[in-house]
């Protein structure tokens, strides 16, 4: 076999040596060409692209003050007006209601924090972390919008009120009858809002369409299984805020990254932390600086600014595990803002905020699979935007 390969090298090489040199570039061009052009069909055949979602999935139902469930309303939806926005459409925002804002392409909150609550068969475990976030949520912020006088910021932080918006991702158990139980008992009559989606889309799916409705000056998803410190949302707050630029862009994530070593982590079978080391070498070799170095992508508590989301959520397609790495790369080439007056940075920031997590039981979630999937979608992912195969317009 060496022989052969030997043989056949200093055949080429003598065919080569006798070839003109503008005969060998125009082949060594052309095979160039062939190859990244199979190499983008190729990524363009594998690579993802999300349905748009139906008519029934942009209602929603609740709970009335008499304790029945509601007919499916309209959610609002802010992504509708700001496609309509970029591309020179009329509005279709209601008469009195305030139109877009020509530097974010997103019309105002209605609230201050909007809470979206990815579910899919959570009947056991919903309950608890609703009651969790409920408790915060109240004390944090009141069920009720303030009225802001003149001298409030223009994405109406500190206006008051709360939304929790779950997106039952076609959930074959109980989660919806639970989640209208706990809404009945709690008197969230249209505070919380459940929004079915009819067949499963995945996490990264379930969040992107919840946050095209959310009215919040912030919003933050977390998941429903309740293994992040719901109270540890206030960390989240100041730390965008600490980042957010002169357009108040910015975006803070929950992080484990403090507990390696830990007791929790620790307990964790030694195949699954060789697979949560193996994934964190292959974000560092395969996302841009500023995601490499955010050492938890994959927690599941995260806030963006208002601001910050018509640059992230339209250009979403992983709809998989593999979701959260793409907004933060979304947010990484984001077009660029001024931190301060007169000093523009590319980008919207993002802030790593160390928070309370602990296991909890019942995941759906197959360790070994779910590792593959995600190194998969990872690389097509990056290969996708690289070679312009996902694009901002």
């Amino acid at each position: 076999m060496a022989t052969l390969l030997q043989t056949n090298f200093w055949a080429l090489y003598d065919i080569a040596k006798d070839t003109p040199l503008h005969t060998l570039l125009l082949v060594l061009n052309t095979t160039v060409i062939c190859a990244v052009a199979f190499i983008y069909a190729i990524v363009w055949f594998l690579a993802p692209l999300p349905r748009a979602p139906l008519d029934s999935e942009k209602k929603y139902i609740t709970t009335s003050l008499d304790g029945s469930t509601t007919a499916p309303r309209s959610l609002p939806c802010w992504h509708d007006e700001w496609l309509a926005h970029r591309n020179g459409q009329p509005s279709k925002l209601q008469p009195g209601s305030d139109a877009p804002k020509v530097n974010t392409g997103i019309n105002e909150a209605e609230v201050e924090m909007s809470v979206v609550i990815p579910a899919y068969n959570e009947e056991q475990r919903i309950e608890i972390m609703l009651e969790e976030a409920l408790a915060f949520l109240d004390k944090e912020y009141g069920r009720l919008p303030r009225k802001l006088n003149s001298a409030s910021t223009k994405q109406s932080k500190g206006i008051g009120g709360y939304e929790i918006i779950i997106v039952d991702d076609g959930s074959k158990d109980k989660t919806v009858e639970v989640a209208l139980g706990f809404s009945r008992r709690n008197s969230l009559h249209d505070i919380l809002r459940i929004c079915r989606l009819r067949e499963n889309r995945g996490k990264g799916g379930a969040v992107t369409h919840g946050f095209r409705h959310v009215r919040g000056a912030y919003a933050m998803f977390a998941d429903a299984d309740g293994a992040s410190k719901f109270e540890d949302l206030r960390k989240l707050v100041v730390g965008c805020d600490e980042v957010a630029d002169v357009s108040e862009r910015g975006i803070a994530v929950g992080s484990r990254a403090h507990m390696v070593g830990t007791e929790a982590v620790v307990k964790r079978s030694a195949l699954r932390n060789a697979l949560m080391h193996s994934f964190h070498l292959l974000l560092r070799l395969l996302t841009p600086p500023a995601t490499s170095r955010i050492r938890d992508t994959q927690c599941g508590f995260k806030l963006f600014s208002r601001a910050a989301l018509p640059h992230i959520v339209p250009y979403m397609h992983a709809e998989g595990w593999i979701f959260d790495v793409e907004m933060l790369m979304l947010a990484e080439s984001a077009p660029a803002g001024q931190v301060t007056p007169g000093i523009s940075k590319k980008g919207i920031s993002v802030a790593e905020v160390a928070i309370g997590w602990k296991e909890i039981e019942g995941s759906k979630l197959n360790v070994v699979w779910a590792s593959l999937g995600m190194a998969w979608g990872l690389a097509i992912l990056r290969a996708g935007w690289m070679l312009g195969v996902y694009k901002r317009r």
